[in-house]
């Protein structure tokens, strides 16, 4: 018996009847000999932890730009944050840890820089729309390293599903919903750590204090930053049980969707933040219509994404795969020095772009 077939029969041992056992798998698209020492979900973790769509997300903004903090969470630190929120829900349940960490890794690649602002950006330049979940899938499937990385069904359908937006962390629609309980934990500790650690990043800049978050919140969720996310956590845990379902009590899931509510109205759509992002939506913008109207680049920089003839599309999938400072750099080289006649091509001050 391999260590990999001795991890399985663990699973098949320890784990919830519920959970997604990973010698049960639905496959991957293009088979592939199995690895003696991991499962296939543990293996799925690896390369995505591996991958460079993985390290660039150090260099992303999660909502304020890190250049401005050092303790800001970026797009990086915000994925270990709900990887470790999603391996407690799913230890605590007796699901697969394993598939939930691949998933919570590989949730956020596709987001591009500059936030949900850069999101938003290139939602509305390219035609067919632009929604970071299904990125993520295209850098899983198609872009990275040219090929994918050729992962397992259950990771795949994880990553697709686990957004959410402004809508209720429980879709409407079954058709929504991940296939696997361990993908629908990710979705609700997203959530939880985003709304978390963007109270707390708010309150660092100076936009937030404490005394301005609703009473019913703070008495509901909890006054101290662990506490509110412990009180979360907890709830999950407790209201989904031995379910079919992950799933929060009524009186958690509304006053958790009323502090999406506030930091929205308070936070995300702030005059700072929207000011700020204004220069975001030109830089992207500007970089967007340069690169249609100088396709040599554009081919020259995607040779590994020779899959969609497309020139729109590999601008988009360029656009989308840089960092904050590699969009800021690539403006100052492209358009300021095209204007100004610059040879000047260091990264310009982040202060100026600060959102």
């Amino acid at each position: 018996m391999t260590i990999r077939e001795q991890i399985e029969a663990n699973e098949q041992l320890i784990l919830s009847p519920k959970a997604a056992l990973s010698s049960e798998t639905k496959g991957r698209v293009h088979s592939e000999e199995e690895c003696e020492l991991r499962s296939a979900f543990m293996k799925d973790r690896d390369r995505i932890l591996h991958s460079e769509a993985f390290r660039r997300l150090k260099y992303k903004t999660q909502v304020f730009l890190a250049a401005g903090n050092d303790l800001y969470r970026t797009r990086l630190t915000h994925t270990l944050e709900v990887t470790g929120i999603a391996r407690t829900i799913a230890k605590a349940l007796r699901l697969n840890e394993d598939l939930t960490e691949a998933i919570t890794y590989g949730h956020d690649l596709g987001h591009p820089p500059f936030g949900h602002v850069g999101e938003s950006v290139l939602n509305r330049l390219y035609p067919g729309g632009f929604k970071h979940n299904v990125q993520s899938l295209r850098i899983v499937d198609r872009l990275e390293g040219g090929k994918g990385l050729n992962l397992t069904f259950e990771v795949r359908d994880g990553i697709l599903k686990h957004s959410k937006g402004m809508r209720s962390m429980v879709p409407e629609s079954h058709k929504d919903r991940s296939a696997t309980l361990e993908g629908q934990i990710v979705r609700f500790a997203d959530r939880i750590s985003y709304l978390n650690h963007d109270i707390d990043d708010a309150i660092r800049s100076g936009l937030l204090s404490l005394s301005h978050i609703p009473d019913s919140i703070l008495q509901t969720l909890g006054y101290r930053h662990s506490t509110r996310i412990h009180t979360m956590v907890s709830d999950v845990i407790f209201t989904s049980g031995e379910g079919n379902e992950i799933r929060m009590s009524p009186k958690i899931l509304s006053e958790t969707e009323y502090l999406k509510s506030f930091l929205y109205e308070k936070v995300y759509n702030h005059p700072v933040i929207l000011k700020g992002a204004e220069e975001a939506k030109r830089i992207l913008a500007e970089l967007y219509e340069f690169f249609l109207n100088h396709p040599d680049i554009v081919y020259e920089k995607t040779n590994s994404m020779m899959h969609d003839p497309s020139l729109e599309r590999r601008v988009l999938d360029y656009i989308a795969s840089m960092t904050d400072r590699f969009a800021v750099k690539s403006h100052r080289k492209y358009l300021l020095n095209e204007k100004q006649g610059s040879n000047d091509l260091e990264l310009v001050n982040h202060d100026s772009y600060k959102f």
